[in-house]
């Protein structure tokens, strides 16, 4: 029967590309498929082969009055029936088992592919939109694994050997049958170019429905102040009648055509048979054959409408297909470092000696094999960036930040800052100028060991689905239960997690959704400080916690960045006020370089911004 799905298909822009490849996958499990083929055909043949037997079985047997033949004849159409019912069930279970490998191996790969893209396609596509990829693409896909590529063979097998007998019976009673089918399949494909078109303003109108509830539902709080139920009600209501009207013309499309294929069938079944049995009268047919006859026309609507309606969402599946193999196609992240991270152990004498455990120190591991050690000392010289060609965020920035500095960002939104940060994690990558770490340009460094020597706490804090100790350890996953309360301690995340009732086992949910936000801050300070990173970066890290929170952890944060190059992004000018250096950024440059002391001395940007004659924005 035609429902959405089968109706409201989109074809592939390449078919025979994405097929291409999708074969290949199938290609890895083709002794299986070779005998899903196998049991397809000895199923289709068994129908086929079943449905002649009826001419012999009248003639031969009960018309003659051969009891004992026709007993022999129908134990072995028993058999033969039993053996197709068997091959249907083996190749329904086999292709079961092939699809989920399948859809296993495209979903490893999908993923697989997508932790190796780079920051700039998140930015430009929505999650709504990769999710998809995940969800409808590939359920699309495993579906028709499952269930339409075996049906579409088997249906044009059937179609072929039902025709191919029919014609063998007689060939102009034939005829009779070839006019219906073309009406047949002329109504399904009507039906479905006018039922397309409804179920796409369906699905349009579905969405539009899901869009207002789940705007709604969110912003609960804000209806209720504004007294706006009675508005958001009304118009709940004209969108619901709008997806009533186009599911409602959709369905009578979809739900004419198994009535009007059945419809044409039991005319073409009736109009058979008076002709067969004016054939028969005539001596121009057996009454065997025009019995076998009548049951192939009475089987052949079915393969015609299944083979139409499963081929229509084949097409949707290699529509789903190729949004999932363009997706992969998706140029990597560029990584040509060769320079790696290691553990080290400080020999007596000075001397590095690289080690498998953890130590503490961290080490440079040259292409040559040459050890130096991890210190912290990040520089910038005359680097340009922007993150599309017509637009310029960085314009020739050069800085330093020595081993052990605090350095601070302060500026306009829009000034660099949170861009400087990224650069130096490699989420980028730059236009002109260099970035060194500890005298290595960072291009010439693996990304995975340069994002490992480096702690960040964002302002936007993500937490996953686990415990908090879990959470915590995120940071660094082989770290004890006592280190895991230490980073908590320096964080000042220790006390309030002590009172939860589960402690460090409490669970976390929906991003932590059971926390406050400040709290959430906190256990990503603690993630932090549990990796013990040379270089530290903080882009905004206190902007979710009150001003006494705030001073609480002022000590602990301190622990924290004690010999460490750290790096602060801050709204409040009052937890940059102990940095080395602070930079001020305008448009791109840095207007502004000293401490505290020295830029308020100074008069300057950061005068205005600190005593309050101007603000950022």
């Amino acid at each position: 029967m035609a429902n959405a799905r089968d109706m409201n298909y989109k074809r592939p822009k390449d078919t025979r590309k994405t097929l291409w490849k999708l074969l290949r996958y199938l290609g890895g499990h083709k002794w299986l498929l070779l005998v899903v083929a196998v049991l397809v055909f000895i199923s289709s043949g068994a129908n086929i082969l079943g449905t002649y037997l009826v001419k012999p079985v009248i003639n031969n047997y009960i018309l003659p009055g051969d009891a004992a033949g026709l007993t022999r004849m129908l134990i072995f159409m028993a058999l033969m029936y039993g053996a197709g019912a068997t091959a249907t069930y083996g190749y329904t279970q086999l292709m079961v088992h092939t699809s989920q490998q399948v859809v296993k191996e495209i979903r490893q790969d999908l993923f697989a592919h997508i932790q190796k893209l780079p920051l700039s396609y998140f930015d430009t596509h929505s999650h709504g939109e990769l999710m998809s990829r995940f969800t409808n693409d590939v359920d699309t896909v495993q579906e028709a694994l499952n269930n339409s590529f075996t049906l579409v063979i088997q249906s044009f097998l059937t179609l072929a050997g039902t025709m191919t007998m029919l014609c063998v019976l007689s060939l102009r009673l034939t005829l009779i049958v070839v006019v219906f089918l073309v009406l047949m399949f002329l109504m399904i494909q009507y039906n479905s170019k006018r039922g397309k078109a409804y179920f796409r303003k369906q699905q349009e109108c579905l969405g539009s429905i899901n869009g207002f509830v789940e705007e709604m539902v969110a912003g609960q709080k804000v209806e209720k102040v504004f007294n706006h139920e009675e508005a958001d009600f009304e118009e709940f209501c004209k969108r619901n009648e709008a997806l009533r009207q186009a599911a409602t013309r959709a369905l009578t499309y979809s739900g004419m055509t198994v009535p009007t294929v059945v419809s044409l069938s039991y005319v073409n079944y009736a109009v058979s048979a008076c002709a067969g049995g004016l054939f028969v009268m005539g001596g121009l047919m057996d009454l065997g054959g025009l019995a076998s006859y009548l049951v192939y026309v009475r089987q052949s609507a079915m393969p015609v409408n299944q083979f139409t309606m499963q081929l229509n969402f084949l097409l949707s599946a290699l529509s789903g297909a190729e949004r999932i193999f363009d997706l992969m196609e998706v140029e990597p992240e560029i990584d040509e470092g060769k320079t790696v991270l290691c553990n080290v152990k400080r020999e007596p004498d000075g001397t590095l000696r690289e080690t498998g455990s953890y130590t503490g120190d961290f080490a440079w591991k040259m292409p040559d094999g040459e050890l130096r050690l991890l210190r912290g000392d990040v520089r910038f010289d005359r680097v340009v960036f922007g993150y599309n060609t017509s637009k310029r965020i960085l314009n020739g920035i050069s800085l330093y930040a020595k081993p052990g500095q605090k350095i601070a960002f302060v500026g306009s939104t829009g000034a660099g800052k949170t861009t400087i940060i990224n650069l130096i994690n490699r989420f980028y990558e730059i236009q002109s100028g260099t970035i060194t770490y500890d005298g290595i340009d960072i291009r010439q460094i693996r990304k995975d060991d340069l994002r490992r020597s480096l702690s960040m706490v964002i302002q936007d804090t993500h937490l996953f689905t686990g415990t908090i100790a879990d959470n915590i350890r995120y940071g660094r996953p082989d770290a004890t239960d006592r280190e895991v309360e230490e980073a908590a301690r320096i964080a000042n995340a220790d006390s309030f997690i002590r009172r939860l009732p589960e402690g460090y086992d409490t669970m976390l949910h929906s991003d932590g959704s059971n926390l406050s936000q400040g709290q959430r801050q906190l256990l990503a300070i603690a993630r932090a400080a549990i990796a013990h990173c040379p270089v530290l970066i903080l882009d905004e890290a206190t902007s979710s916690i009150d001003t006494r929170t705030e001073k609480l952890i002022e000590k602990g944060m301190d622990a924290l960045m004690e010999n460490r190059t750290v790096f602060v992004i801050a709204h409040r000018l009052s937890t940059v006020r102990n940095a080395k250096a602070i930079l001020v950024l305008e448009h791109g440059e840095i207007i502004e370089r000293g401490d505290h002391e020295e830029l308020l001395a100074q008069k300057g940007r950061y005068y205005q911004l600190y005593t309050g004659m101007m603000e950022l924005e």
